[in-house]
């Protein structure tokens, strides 16, 4: 049966539902079928099965934040390698950011993405559209053009909309959308460094930039989407005070929502000196040494905080405080990072390593494992489901999108065996705990390791 698929026994995770049971899942004619808790769900005749006994099963999971690259810096990345890199991570729906060549400001360049999404992807690509033309931060898109070529959300990412009455018409505009702007909140002006502004960037002798750029860019647009009532995305939050900003906006009932990266969750800036990475604390891994000082795989934008910050994120993750779990997924090419720090590019590549890096959270007793796929899931879909196909949910008619994971699995991370065209991860020759076994787009298996005896 063409995209049908039984998944038989296993811990079925769907926080759209509140469900938390062992079951079955029938997925036919790529959407969810039937779902039932306790199992005894009949195979129809010629649908394969996967044998889910002792994995977890959750909605596939939806990335708000990844770099595809494509148009113009292909050498990167591209939707076809992406989208394969996605579906080994248990990506099922991909929202890629606007920093390509041309810009993602036109209706073509959105065609573009889509029909490429279409033939070559494995996943499904939402583009997220400029802000402002060609990522200038002078003049505004043309947003409703934009939304209506397939546009789910805008952004000038890698580049804050530093100008406020720029950012206040924006948001103003986007209240009539009903499309969020997700942006880059760092004041450029303050943020001038190449690395957390702190005791380890002292020691090693490299510029900083302070907590404050995020802080006072964070505070700035909950205080335009108060005053405009435009939704206002906190991109890659990374410090303790946007985290506790964010926190107040939400007990006011603002429109305002937020992301954090695994790597601002389970990493610090003590990564970027070579210095023993941290367990049971904020690193994601068991280590098995001391790896290089300046290594500029660590080098990210906004940068890896100090403990303190961390351990402020993991909490609103925790709450509720943050929505979701992104990415930031910033391929790039080798000689991009084999530089001194300060010449290197910024990202990490990052969706093939998201779920094993944030499920030591879980490991760590730091956040339960339903409100980790919650952030994951759910609390994504919520934030960008604007064509409301209910992505994010196991509900029946909802699209097939399932990921099928070991969350005690260990493995250790290659990253020249990646299917991303990026090597650039700080995590090379980690072990991680927590794999995908798994993936399944629209009742089709994209990703399956089972096949391979090991994961892929």
């Amino acid at each position: 049966m063409s995209n049908s698929i039984l998944i038989r026994g296993g811990r079925i995770i769907d926080p759209s539902q509140g469900m938390d049971a062992t079951g079955d899942l029938l997925i036919r004619d790529g959407v969810v079928a039937a779902l039932k808790a306790g199992g005894g769900l009949p195979a129809p005749a010629g649908t394969p099965v996967v044998d889910a006994r002792g994995l977890i099963v959750t909605p596939g999971f939806v990335d708000l934040h990844a770099h595809l690259r494509q148009p113009g810096f292909e050498e990167k990345e591209n939707i076809a390698t992406g989208t394969r890199a996605a579906a080994r991570g248990g990506f099922t729906t991909l929202c890629c950011m606007p920093n390509t060549e041309p810009a993602i400001d036109s209706r073509a360049t959105i065609e573009f993405i889509l029909a490429t999404a279409k033939s070559a992807g494995l996943v499904r690509v939402w583009p997220i559209a400029a802000v402002t033309v060609g990522r200038q931060g002078k003049q505004l898109t043309e947003m409703a053009e934009l939304a209506a070529a397939g546009a789910v959300a805008f952004s000038d990412d890698g580049s804050p909309v530093a100008d406020a009455r720029l950012m206040r018409s924006a948001l103003a505009y986007c209240t009539r959308l009903g499309l969020p702007i997700s942006d880059h909140c760092e004041d450029p002006v303050l943020a001038r460094g190449v690395m957390h502004e702190g005791g380890v960037s002292s020691r090693l002798g490299l510029p900083g930039s302070p907590a404050a750029a995020e802080d006072v860019m964070v505070a700035r647009d909950i205080m335009l989407a108060e005053v405009t009532g435009g939704r206002v995305h906190i991109a890659h939050l990374s410090t303790a005070g946007a985290v506790d900003l964010v926190r107040q906006a939400k007990a006011k009932r603002l429109p305002v929502t937020a992301e954090a990266a695994p790597h601002h969750l389970t990493l610090t800036d003590e990564w970027v000196a070579g210095g023993q990475h941290l367990t049971g604390h904020a690193g994601s891994v068991v280590h098995a040494g001391c790896g290089p000082a300046y290594d500029t795989n660590c080098k990210v934008n906004p940068p890896l905080r100090s403990k303190e910050h961390v351990e402020a994120v993991i909490e609103g993750l925790r709450e509720g405080v943050i929505d979701a779990i992104a990415t930031d997924h910033a391929p790039h090419t080798v000689t991009d990072k084999l530089c001194e720090f300060e010449n290197a590019a910024y990202g990490i590549t990052g969706l093939e390593t998201a779920l094993g890096s944030v499920l030591s959270l879980v490991h760590q007793s730091r956040i339960s494992l339903p409100a980790l796929v919650d952030r994951l899931t759910w609390g994504p879909a919520k934030i960008i489901d604007h064509a409301k196909i209910g992505i994010g949910t196991l509900r029946p008619g909802a699209p097939g999108d399932v990921a099928v994971f070991d969350p005690d699995a260990e493995w250790q991370v290659d990253a020249q065996a990646f299917a991303s065209k990026g090597k650039n991860t700080p995590l090379h020759g980690e072990r991680l705990r927590g794999a995908i076994v798994v993936t399944v787009f629209a009742g089709t298996l994209v990703h399956d390791a089972r096949s391979k005896g090991k994961r892929s």
